[in-house]
């Protein structure tokens, strides 16, 4: 049995050991998903420290993260100083998100009203955006590029063009998803830069004519925390 109030009773901390055992310790690989809390760590002025995960199966399946994230999925956090004093281990991004928004008080909205909205766009990300765009990009890029079939890829080129349009037409007369800048932008904005990255899809879903979107994403690649926040941990 875990004794909560020791950081190294963790059993991921066996394979990735804490440097600094008194700071949130972040399990994590820079993805789309990923970067979303080390550019909230970033963004909230919170002292973490990053420990690489690959998406290996060495990695991610192995005994030691399994014990922290039974999803086999990064990233995850342990937070030594938890809402009772003692550490708590998190995984599943929007959770986090919610969770350290609360433990600092920011980018969570100033009312309840403000606060249903954002978590109403961070699960606009969670059910939408990352699995429709992550499987835009397995039938585009990757594996799913070699199935002759062409209709799982022409499917999910229609709905990314569809939660494009939807983001577009929100962002027509403000600057962040849900009013002020929030969880829910940090949870989005990360999933756009792919579609003309590594998945190669600008043209393919006409990503430029979504102008709006476009100045979103380039508002939010501008911020200071997330120039930092998107490489953590490095790759190499």
């Amino acid at each position: 049995m875990i004794d909560p109030k020791k950081l190294s009773d963790y059993p991921i901390t066996k394979r990735w050991p804490a440097q600094n055992p008194d700071v949130i310790q972040l399990y994590s690989y820079p993805t789309p998903n990923g970067v979303k809390v080390s550019i909230a760590l970033e963004e909230m002025g919170l002292p973490y420290e990053a420990h690489k995960v690959t998406l290996s199966d060495a990695d991610v399946k192995s005994e030691e993260f399994l014990s922290l994230n039974p999803n086999n999925k990064i990233p995850a956090i342990i937070d030594p100083v938890g809402p009772d004093g003692d550490p708590i281990g998190l995984f599943e991004t929007g959770a986090i998100l919610i969770y350290l928004s609360d433990k600092t008080g920011k980018f969570i909205g100033a009312t309840e009203r403000d606060r249903a909205k954002i978590i109403q766009w961070l699960m606009f990300q969670m059910g939408g955006i990352g699995p429709m765009f992550g499987q835009l990009g397995f039938f585009v890029k990757f594996k799913g590029a070699e199935i002759e079939d062409p209709r799982p890829r022409e499917r999910y080129i229609a709905e990314t063009k569809r939660l494009l349009n939807v983001l577009d037409g929100v962002l027509a007369d403000r600057d962040w998803i849900a009013g002020d800048y929030s969880i829910a932008d940090i949870a989005i904005a990360p999933w756009l830069r792919p579609i003309g990255g590594i998945y190669e899809a600008t043209d393919l879903v006409d990503f430029n004519s979504y102008t709006n979107v476009v100045d979103y994403l380039k508002r939010f690649m501008d911020r200071p925390a997330v120039q930092k926040g998107i490489n953590i941990p490095p790759r190499d």
